[in-house]
């Protein structure tokens, strides 16, 4: 559903002002709803409702369940997490259900995953239509069922755009994955408002996934999602899973829910390479001089290096992109895992050794998953290849196949000195997966796939607890929320550096991903500093910083402002990526007309500081807009100060949540940055 600006404007303005001082923390309702919630359907009970459906043999799940053997077990994980496992036994074919729910302590927020094994000497009936997801929930009196959800990464101005779809009574939204890769066109994370609150509804699984929301007509509404295709018997021995469901229940304004779930992955799913969470990082590479790295070789690498110390840049990482490899069959090659030593006679070692030496991390591009005919693994282990010597699928389902990748990717990172593994995929598999499978094995190998992708990553990272990986894929289409336990996203589209788009970018994945990357550009038309340019465009930098901020300067120019490019790093250091990990508002509609203006808030309640980023576009005719913060203490003083030299005032935190910050920006386009900061009491 699309609005007017004005008309967003207003419902965003009465949203501001609810609750305005309410914490992001859960309250004890929201958490009182989620256990029992929990506590109803993984009860010991043979007749609980259980959130999930699946028809075996032909006959309902619901049915079969009540006959099946039961046994029930629980146990802690930590200090904040119970797991509750129910273990279904069929004593006719020896069919197991096994259903892992995990309940947090620390949030309204509960999740499980469906194992299916034979435990039987036969094939089992065929096992189809499993729902992971199957429930219903009833609205009252007031409050429609409104469901907030999110465009995934297609390449465009609006990957991450935010919607609204109304679920009318006799109504039916369906969303799902494309081609096989989760976040292809669709975000499969959605959050369903309704009554006085709502409930966040995530769908873990980087395959073909599909969720349904069928409106009844009354009050009701049943909510189904899970793998799009299964219809498969299972061989004895074999095990396989569903995808992973995670809910949320709130109360109140959905904005201050999708905080509570922001802090939730922060807690419990982002990656922490170290036993840390990765910091903001600013990362360089050459690949728009060298044609990614099918030009590049030891000396431009280092003379790249150089220069960024030269000019007084620190940077995080040096990121060495596709090409490195050696290159049987021309552009875009993959599948030949080895260096290219003409270019680099040492090896990436080489490199790497000297980024070392200077503080400098190394980021390496890999896409294993495809495979190209005439390459090493094409031409040996075919029979690995879904598409076999003309090219195709890794398939990771395969034992031989995944244990060859573990070992040989691990010993690339070792030999090589490799920091941060970088994984591409520019295909999509479901084709493939589907071609693969024999009528009454629909969805199996595509599930094995999964498994293996999966465990592959855990593999790495057991034996690299240090280890932080990129879930590149063609730019964010991958991101589902088993990806994101693993990785993180360092380049979450292809559709990069225009400011109005990064914008929206940024606007939409904050909603739900508190870490991805983005490249810095030189100037609203120019894809990177070069071609004679000096100065520094102040509103395209801005617009496209972000918790990993990449960077494709030409080096080899000396004439560029470097004195206001350290300005601009400085201040995404110290002032705005400390914020990244806050609580995320946007005080402005959602909007990609170049008329608009844009403007989000990073806010942490803890230490009483944020940051507000404003953006005046090109066609704009308002010099100045009043923002209305949010997650500030009423009674409180904030000294509030622009990082473009404007004299620091104090305000007061109700002034700036009824009356707003005043933000001007003289000239279009232009970009501020404002900082608060609470008084000692």
């Amino acid at each position: 559903m699309r609005r007017t600006w004005e008309q967003c404007l207003a419902i965003l303005a009465v949203c501001l002002l609810v609750s305005p001082a309410q914490a992001t923390k859960p309250t004890p309702d929201e958490m009182a709803e989620a256990r029992k919630w929990f506590a109803v359907r993984f009860a010991e009970e043979r007749q609980a409702a259980r959130p999930f459906s699946f028809v075996y043999d032909g006959k309902d799940s619901t049915a079969l369940l009540s006959q099946w053997k039961l046994k029930a077990t629980s146990r802690k994980l930590g200090p904040d997490r119970t797991e509750c496992t129910l273990i279904y036994n069929d004593p006719e074919t020896g069919l197991e259900l096994r259903c892992v729910a995990v309940e947090y302590e620390d949030s309204p927020t509960v999740e499980w995953t469906l194992w299916f094994k034979n435990a039987g000497a036969q094939n089992t009936p065929i096992l189809e239509k499993i729902q992971a997801l199957d429930v219903s929930v009833e609205r009252g009196e007031a409050g429609e069922f409104l469901l907030h959800h999110n465009r995934g990464s297609i390449a465009a101005k609006g990957d991450y755009e935010p919607f609204e779809t109304p679920l009318s009574p006799s109504t039916n939204k369906r969303i799902s994955a494309a081609g096989g890769r989760p976040t292809n066109s669709d975000l499969s994370y959605f959050n369903l408002e309704y009554g006085e609150g709502g409930m966040i509804v995530v769908v873990g699984w980087p395959g073909q996934w599909a969720a349904e929301f069928v409106r009844d007509g009354g009050k009701g509404l049943r909510i189904r999602a899970g793998q799009e295709l299964t219809h498969f018997t299972l061989r004895p021995g074999e095990e396989v899973r569903s995808p992973l469901i995670v809910l949320q229940f709130y109360k109140g304004d959905w904005i201050r829910a999708q905080n509570i779930w922001r802090r939730w992955m922060i807690a419990h799913n982002l990656p922490r390479p170290g036993g840390k969470l990765p910091p903001p990082q600013l990362a360089a590479s050459s690949s728009r001089q060298y044609g990614e790295m099918i030009n590049a070789n030891e000396e431009n690498q280092k003379m790249f290096i150089d220069r960024y110390l030269e000019e007084g840049i620190k940077l995080d990482y040096w990121w060495m992109d596709a090409g490195w490899y050696v290159n049987k069959t021309g552009w875009p090659n993959t599948g030949t895992w080895e260096v290219d030593t003409k270019r680099f006679p040492r090896g990436l070692r080489a490199v790497s050794d000297y980024a070392h030496s200077k503080g400098i991390k190394i980021i390496v591009w890999f896409e294993p998953e495809r495979v190209t005919a005439g390459s090493w693994l094409a031409e040996n282990h075919p029979e690995w290849i879904l598409g076999g010597k003309s090219g195709g699928l890794l398939n990771l389902g395969n034992k031989d196949a995944w244990n060859w990748l573990v070992n040989h990717v691990d010993t690339l990172l070792t030999d090589q000195g490799i920091d941060l593994y970088r994984q591409d995929f520019n295909m999509d598999p479901l084709s493939f997966w589907r071609g693969n499978d024999a009528a009454d094995r629909q969805g199996i190998t595509e599930i094995y796939h999964v498994m293996g992708y999966l465990a592959y990553w855990d593999e790495l990272l057991r034996r690299r607890p240090s280890l932080l990986i990129d879930a590149c894929a063609s730019g964010g289409r991958r991101n589902d929320i088993e990806t994101m336990r693993r990785a993180v996203p360092l380049w979450r589209t292809d559709y990069a550096f225009e400011p109005i788009g990064t914008q929206c970018h940024t606007y939409g994945i904050s909603f739900w991903l508190p870490f991805s990357g983005a490249g810095t550009v030189a100037s609203s038309g120019a894809p990177y500093y070069g071609s004679g340019r000096t100065e520094v465009d102040v509103y395209a930098f801005r617009s496209n910083i972000c918790p990993s901020t990449g960077s494709g300067i030409d080096m080899r120019e000396k004439e560029i402002d470097y004195a206001a490019l350290r300005r601009l790093i400085e201040q995404w250091r110290e002032h705005i990526a400390p914020n990244y990990y806050g609580d995320y508002y946007p005080l402005t509609p959602y909007s990609q007309e170049s008329g608009a203006w844009m403007a989000w808030q990073f806010d942490r309640p803890e230490s009483g500081s944020g940051v507000v980023q404003a953006f005046r576009r090109q066609d704009s005719p308002m010099e100045a807009v009043r923002l209305r913060l949010r997650g500030l203490e009423p009674e409180a003083s904030y000294t509030v100060a622009d990082l473009d030299g404007n004299k620091p005032e104090e305000v007061s935190g109700r002034k700036l949540m009824e009356e707003g910050l005043l933000v001007t920006i003289p000239g279009k386009p232009g970009a501020a940055v404002v900082t608060y900061k609470k008084g000692q009491e």
